[in-house]
């Protein structure tokens, strides 16, 4: 593939422009669901007159429809880019980067989307898209799935769905509540990917940080014990990454916690455990959910996060050791290899 791109470079360089650009049309009317010609310009950098001239086109191939109140990509349209993502992929060199970072962490997949979900609402969602294209394709009847909050996960949930009715399956949430935005609650997060691919799901209603004598307490509670059994019993275990001290103030923790953890080099945070650099915990929260060892133990564990700021916080939880597959963007991945470039160099020296 990655031959054929070059040869075509060099052959007819205007061909490739001519399919990044059109390519580039598709994709982000498919992300926005629908959208007018002057929004869809604006967001391509290109000029109304000449962005016409494209879509008519790509209305004549039956890849887009036109509606009054904007442009939707077609069933057509869908499949056609489905088809040309691995080629889109090598046009961008975004397979290049996902097989460094898989190999040198030893991860079993990598999927990298273009861009930077920081700064870009479209390039999240497609963080979503390609999370929920994951978790559709590792999920196997029966599974229980346990599920973080945030507002990546949030947007994986939202584009979740399954050809098949997945009625065996359940998915749960990963740890108690922080008492943020409903939205992105891990309740509501598994709530959402049951309804959207028809399994059940079942809520822990508890706060993610206790006291020791608050958790004994609640951990006595048959109700709870029982959800808590099987959050500990998933297969799957799908996860957001977010910085160590942004976590830390979100969860309220006390300011000399606080201290001794960025002391300590505390980077990361995942699971509801911080991580430093080298990808060891530096601080456990006694919470009701998963454990580290369970984590340890999951068969599948999927992160996905993004954005350029993250890159090293991701690269952290890699180093921990027990992911399996990662999802994220351009921006962390290029912050990522220039980290893996610095370990090499480090050693080599």
């Amino acid at each position: 593939m990655r031959q054929i791109v070059e040869l075509q470079q060099q052959l007819v360089p205007d061909l490739l422009d001519v399919m990044k650009k059109r390519y580039s049309i598709l994709h982000r009317v498919m992300l926005s669901d629908l959208i007018g010609r002057r929004t869809l310009a604006s967001a391509l950098s290109m000029t109304e007159r000449m962005l016409r001239a494209e879509t008519d086109f790509l209305k004549t191939q039956g890849l887009l429809e036109i509606h009054s109140g904007g442009m939707r990509i077609s069933d057509s349209g869908k499949q056609l880019l489905e088809q040309l993502e691995p080629f889109y992929k090598t046009m961008f060199g975004l397979f290049e980067l996902e097989e460094t970072i898989r190999s040198h962490y030893g991860l079993t997949q990598v999927v990298i989307v273009a861009g930077d979900s920081e700064i870009s609402a479209q390039t999240k969602r497609e963080l979503g898209r390609a999370g929920s294209q994951v978790l559709s394709k590792l999920m196997q009847p029966s599974d229980v799935v346990a599920v973080t909050g945030g507002t990546t996960i949030a947007q994986l949930s939202s584009q979740l769905n399954s050809s098949s009715q997945l009625n065996t399956n359940l998915f749960v949430p990963a740890r108690g509540g922080l008492g943020e935005s409903l939205d992105y609650q891990a309740n509501t997060i598994a709530s959402m990917m049951a309804k959207r691919t028809g399994a059940q799901y079942r809520l822990l209603h508890v706060p993610d940080h206790l006291g020791q004598e608050a958790f004994s307490s609640i951990m006595q509670e048959p109700n709870i014990k029982e959800i808590v059994d099987v959050i500990r019993s998933a297969r799957i275990v799908v996860h957001g990454i977010g910085d160590a001290m942004v976590m830390a103030r979100r969860r309220r923790l006390d300011q000399q916690i606080i201290d001794a953890m960025e002391a300590e080099g505390a980077l990361a945070e995942s699971f509801g455990f911080y991580f430093d650099r080298k990808g060891a915990v530096v601080h456990k929260m006694q919470t009701v959910g998963l454990r580290l060892e369970d984590i340890v133990n999951t068969e599948v564990v999927i992160g996905v996060a993004g954005g350029k700021s993250k890159g090293e916080a991701i690269a952290a939880i890699m180093r921990f050791g027990h992911n399996d597959v990662l999802i994220t963007d351009e921006a962390a991945a290029l912050e990522m290899i220039a980290l893996i470039e610095q370990e090499k160099s480090n050693t080599e020296s």
